[in-house]
This record gives C-alpha cells, structure tokens and sequence, in this order.
C-alpha cells in the first residue's frame, strides 16, 4: 500500500477511535481517567511492539527523541483526548482534533521563526470558523459541556507538538518506523503508569472493565502503524492533507453509530467541512 492509501486508513482509524471510547463511557463502570488511558496505551504499545518485531531491525540506538515525543504525546495529551471526548462527545471532539495544523503553524510562528504564506493564513481562517460553527451550535445535545471542548484542544495542541518532532525525525533518523513508534508508546505508559501509582487508583484486569479500552487502544496502535509507514514514504505536505480527514470520518461514525447521542446537523458537519478544508490547505501551502 503507497503512502496516500496509509494515511487514509490512518485518518479512519483515528476518526473510529472517540466513537471506541464513547461506547466506553457508555458502561456503567467506568475506571478512573488514568486508568482508561492506561488500558488504551497497553493495547496501542502491544500493536506497535508487534509491528516492530515483524517490520525487524529493533534498536536501542537513537531512541531518545522519541521517548520525548512520546512523553508529550500520547502519554500527557491522552489524558486531555479522553476527557474531551467524555465531556463534549465523539462527533464535537473529532472536529476539535481537526484544528491539528492550525496548532503546528502556531507553534512554529511562535517558536521557530516561520512566516505564514497567504495560503497558511487563508487555511487558518477556515479552520476557525469551522470552530465558531462547532462553538455556534444551539441544538447541541444536552451532554455536550464546553469544557470538553477545550479539553479537545489542548490535547489538539499536545499531539501537533508531538507531530513536528516525529516528522522531523522521520526524515533523519535510521531507527525503524515501528521501532520508534514502540518506543514512543512505550514513554507514554510510563507516564500514565506513574500518574495512576501517584493517584493510588483503583485497577482491575478483568476482561469485562479492560475490554472496552483495549479496542480504541488497538485501534490507535493500528492507526500509528499506518501514519508512521506514510511518513516514511512520502512527504508531510501529501500525507498530513490526507490525514486530516479525520475529523470527517469521525462525525461520519459518529453519526452512522451513535445517532441518538450526538445529533450530527448541519452546522456540525459544515463545521467539520471547513476545518478540514483549512487543514488541507495549510498543508498543501506551509
């Protein structure tokens, strides 16, 4: 499969992910915040630490960069993208994740010196009023809370710092793709892990608790495999479009599994249309 094929199932894998975890907070047991992140990131590493051994050339050599990636994210943004999702929803969660390269441009204006071109900037201009339409809604439903919302956007914001460092990296270091992808979980359970022992959380193995997150954990790890092996093969600027996507087939799922909950109308899918047009656009233009 050629690198556009790998970031349109990486970009449907992530959008299936907030429908995953809905279903989650649907049951009526759910873990602690922690602990919910902790079962997902066992189940991303396990996918990833497999795909590395079939991929092969697993090394220790150059794996500190990406023990900082993930550090950042998944191990600290999870935390925020799983809040989001419980408190505003799948479908209102996926088009805030959507706002991903408004985040990167951001971060590299503020801190690296870049210049925006007037196609960034005409990009950024559909990404936020993709956003003024998802924070216009008035039909909302009544589970949506604003403050998930913004949960949504840090971890947003978390994941495009993450991204610049693995997409730098991509291009430069020699450890293999799933190695790194590994290593990268690998961080992230580390910090989750110290996080649970330090709130003394309550967890439980059995199936019954822990399936429900292995799923949308499985299926980032999933996700991860394709987005890392397309940014090995082709450039940011063909495969991040294309990934941004995600944020269409999040409502789509959202709508198509969870109808009854999350009322998908028109401004919502308006607002996921312009905030993946804008991402698009900054990609192809930055």
């Amino acid at each position: 499969m050629d690198a556009i094929g790998l970031a349109l199932v990486s970009a449907a894998l992530f959008g299936a992910m907030p429908v995953a975890v809905r279903f989650g907070y649907a049951r009526a047991h759910v873990p602690a915040p922690a602990v919910v992140v902790l079962y997902m990131n066992l189940a991303t590493f396990g996918v990833l630490a497999i795909a590395a051994a079939v991929q092969g050339g697993v090394t220790l050599r150059g794996l500190v960069p990406f023990l900082l990636a993930g550090t950042i994210a998944p191990g600290i943004s999870y935390l925020f993208i799983t809040a989001g999702i419980r408190e505003a929803g799948s479908s209102r969660a996926s088009v805030a994740f959507g706002t991903a390269p408004l985040f990167a441009v951001g971060l590299a204006v503020a801190f690296f010196g870049e210049r925006p071109g007037i196609g960034v900037l005409a990009g950024a201009f559909l990404v936020v009023g993709g956003a003024l339409a998802l924070a216009g809604e008035r039909d909302r439903p009544g589970h949506v809370r604003t403050i998930g919302l913004v949960y949504a956007l840090v971890g947003t914001a978390l994941f495009s710092l993450r991204d610049n460092i693995v997409r730098h990296l991509s291009l430069e270091t020699e450890v293999p793709s799933m190695t790194g992808g590994a290593a990268t979980l690998a961080a992230a359970l580390a910090v989750t892990s110290v996080l649970v022992l330090l709130r003394r959380d309550r967890v439980d193995w059995p199936p019954s608790v822990i399936g429900p997150w292995l799923l949308p954990g499985a299926i980032i790890g999933l996700s991860y495999v394709a987005l890392l092996e397309a940014f090995y093969r082709e450039t940011v600027s063909v495969v991040a479009p294309i990934v941004g996507t995600e944020s269409l087939w999040g409502v789509a799922f959202s709508a198509l599994l969870l109808r009854r909950t999350e009322r998908v109308g028109r401004r919502l899918a308006l607002g996921a249309l312009l905030v993946v047009a804008g991402g698009a656009l900054i990609a192809l233009t930055r």
